[in-house]
């Protein structure tokens, strides 16, 4: 689970950080610019927002948002404790909201309920296409019982397209989601990725699933789709790398 925290107290955003145990990996943004950028990416599972920050204000990112039709569960966490406070918020379309100070156990719980909701399957720790079945806690995947040599971001990758079945996933916004938007790999990496990918699932038959939109990204899927095989096969040999 990928969760951005927005937050200008950098004391107070690294304690959060701190604070979320595995499966979160997390994202940190000091102002709400920043925040408003890398929230619009789509990328992020839950999205943590203070309401007063530099630059842009929480509720003003939270409504820019959702106009532009990003619906990422958003928890305000914020020091503005008024009915008031909390009206705009909800309005604005958060998902929760709590109040500084809170308690550590109180944050985790909350997260929780807000990815049990939108996910509906938070509490399993599988991810299971027929006979794939891909296992967020061992990092592990498997088709009919046979174990996939799928690891690092080979697994994030695949983890991430089939947990976002039939949803068509750019090019930038997988890359975003596995190797970060801050990483010095250049983007041609998906490609190769994905290449790799669709080699270990050819025996099985399932690399059929996994499409490519020429142009656009990638869609794993059982619907008949404009399908391209990534020009970048050759370098498969790269496909192992972090």
């Amino acid at each position: 689970m990928k969760i951005l925290i927005v937050e200008d107290d950098r004391n107070l955003s690294h304690a959060i950080k701190r604070c979320l145990p595995l499966p979160y990996d997390s994202d940190q943004a000091f102002d709400g610019a920043e925040g408003y950028f890398l929230a619009s990416k789509g990328i992020y599972d839950l999205i943590i927002l203070d309401l007063m920050l530099p630059a842009l204000d929480g509720c003003t990112v939270l409504e820019r948002l959702r106009e532009e039709g990003v619906y990422t569960p958003v928890l305000i966490l914020t020091a503005k404790g008024t009915l008031a406070d909390k009206a705009r918020g909800f309005r604005a379309g958060a998902d929760d909201y709590l109040v500084k100070p809170f308690h550590r156990d109180e944050l985790v719980m909350r997260i929780e309920a807000i990815l049990r909701r939108a996910t509906g399957a938070y509490d399993t720790k599988d991810i299971v296409f027929k006979e794939l079945v891909i296992s967020r806690s061992r990092r592990t995947v498997e088709i009919g019982g046979v174990a996939l040599d799928l690891k690092g971001k080979q697994f994030d990758a695949l983890e991430y397209l089939v947990s976002n079945r039939d949803r068509l996933i750019s090019k930038t916004q997988l890359f975003d989601r596995v190797w970060g938007f801050l990483s010095d790999t250049s983007s041609n990496v998906v490609a190769v990725y994905v290449s790799g990918i669709r080699k270990q699932l050819k025996p099985f038959g399932y690399d059929t699933y996994l499409k490519t939109i020429r142009g656009v990204g990638y869609l794993f899927t059982e619907e008949d789709a404009h399908d391209a095989e990534d020009p970048e096969d050759a370098h498969d040999s790269f496909a192992n790398r972090e």
